[in-house]
């Protein structure tokens, strides 16, 4: 609440600003203000980077939000993101979480690299 009022007083916010409230509300299991939070900062035009897209799609996973992680998915493939093994990673337990393996085991399978956390997601 308190870091919540912080941010909301902020005169410039930014890319890790923003980043950084989201990953707070996933961290500690409040998914649907990370998500509300996400979408806001999208409103007012700043793209996210790559730590915001894993705190996010790992709040969506949180909570069962499929259809927001698939939107969410799409955003990662068009700002060139969807090859990092890492949020591969992260989209193929966010599918998982939300109950289509199918999904998620797609996902698996299109990474172009796998890790030990690959096959353990």
């Amino acid at each position: 609440q308190e870091a919540r009022e912080v941010f909301d007083r902020l005169p410039n916010r930014n890319v890790v600003t923003w980043g950084a409230m989201i990953t707070g509300y996933a961290l500690h299991g409040d998914g649907l203000s990370a998500l509300d939070l996400f979408q806001k900062m999208q409103e007012e035009g700043i793209e996210p980077g790559k730590a915001t897209f894993l705190s996010i799609l790992k709040a969506c996973g949180s909570i069962g939000a499929i259809e927001q992680g698939r939107l969410i998915h799409g955003q990662i493939i068009k700002s060139g993101f969807g090859v990092d093994v890492t949020v591969g990673n992260t989209l193929v337990d966010m599918y998982a979480k939300c109950g289509s393996l199918e999904e998620s085991r797609r996902v698996f399978d299109t990474l172009p690299n796998r890790d030990v956390v690959s096959w353990a997601a």
